[in-house]
């Protein structure tokens, strides 16, 4: 009985420190973060630079979608397909020269089939050539703040300084989640392109764990012959969503193996809590004698924990602002949580309603009212 209990206990205590134990042996680069707090649950040379393949289309996606949500394009839009695009070869949807092809049958060729050509279409589309939407991918690498990536094509092919890192591709990916419309696209395992032509096509995504794996949606996977096999997937379960990136893996296989091996550590160790709703109050707030307002929070407030975890936490209200006057929605003050006297989380508390500045008949009418109810 002893035995099994040691064994039990060194087993924990491999699971709950990862870092101790390669996830990853066939592949020389990983990482697993929570997508709602980018916590960082397991790491490979997550800075390590290296060629990503079609990795690089998750930030050309992310650039179409904005265009899309900014109305510069329309999913219905027929974009004209030209020689350059026609002829770029790798994996493609062999898209023909002077072809018509809806925004939205280009992007399907690139979320499930990663198609060169059809992501070169779009690249054109939006910013007239291949060269200005590469300068627009790596303007986008600057706003993430990302030290480890510079991109010199739109499709990944391997060239002298078109590299990334698993930690910058999770943060791309990260940034591309927040586009909803991307989940509906990277989800499908397969779908036909020109369906009512003698022309169909046939996609299959190439990402099989958005088939095998539960709660996968995602996100996309690449090769060349200098990245070897990558992959970055996202799944979420219960409210748990991570995002896994695993790069130059020496087979596809593996990679795969190896991808849901990265996931099923974070789902069976960590786990998320909706500490506060949506629009929930949090304190009620005395501005003057004459102004209360309710401090709320904007949105959902999750919370990632390791399944062993109590929730055991302590709050304190801070008021940043607290100036007449005071709109809606306008932030106020700050919640900070804390576990084991630490602060674990920090979250900004806004304003109900409008509060205006009083001038002097509304001070002398406040005053008037309060002296009559001082008297009744």
């Amino acid at each position: 009985m002893k035995k099994i209990i040691y064994i039990l206990f060194l087993f924990i205590l491999l699971i709950n420190n990862a870092k101790a134990i390669d996830l990853t042996p066939n592949c020389k680069s990983s990482i697993l973060i929570d997508y709602d707090t980018s916590k960082i649950l397991y790491e490979k040379d997550k800075d390590k630079r290296l060629p990503v393949a079609s990795l690089t289309k998750i930030i050309g996606e992310i650039i179409i979608l904005e265009n899309i949500e900014n109305n510069n394009l329309k999913w219905d839009e027929l974009v004209k397909v030209s020689k350059n695009a026609s002829n770029y070869g790798g994996t493609q949807i062999y898209l023909e020269a002077n072809e018509m092809m809806s925004v939205e049958d280009l992007f399907k060729g690139i979320s499930i089939a990663s198609a060169n050509d059809a992501m070169v279409a779009l690249s054109e589309r939006i910013k007239g050539n291949e060269e200005n939407f590469v300068k627009e991918m790596n303007k986008k690498v600057k706003e993430y703040n990302l030290k480890n990536t510079n991109f010199v094509n739109v499709t990944g092919f391997d060239e002298d300084n078109n590299y990334s890192s698993s930690y910058d591709i999770s943060i791309i990916s990260k940034n591309l989640l927040k586009h909803k419309d991307i989940l509906k696209y990277s989800s499908i395992y397969e779908d036909y392109l020109r369906k009512d032509t003698n022309n169909k096509f046939w996609l299959v995504n190439t990402n099989k764990l958005v088939r095998t794996y539960k709660g996968c949606d995602g996100l996309k996977t690449g090769f060349t012959n200098d990245s070897k096999y990558s992959i970055v997937v996202t799944a979420k379960q219960d409210n748990l969503r991570l995002i896994g990136v695993l790069l130059n893996c020496d087979d596809s296989k593996l990679r795969n193996k190896q991808a849901e091996e990265l996931l099923n550590y974070g789902f069976n160790n960590y786990k998320v809590i909706t500490y506060k709703t949506k629009n929930q109050t949090i304190k009620d707030y005395k501005i003057n004698k004459n102004n209360n307002i309710k401090l709320k929070v904007l949105e959902d407030i999750n919370i990632l924990l390791n399944k062993s975890d109590n929730i055991d936490f302590k709050e304190k209200v801070t008021i940043t602002n607290n100036n007449l006057p005071i709109k809606k929605n306008m932030k106020i003050g700050v919640l900070d949580i804390y576990k084991d006297n630490n602060i674990i989380k920090s979250i900004d508390l806004y304003s109900d309603r409008n509060v205006n500045k009083n001038n002097l008949l509304n001070i002398y009418k406040n005053n008037i009212l309060s002296f009559i109810k001082g008297l009744k």
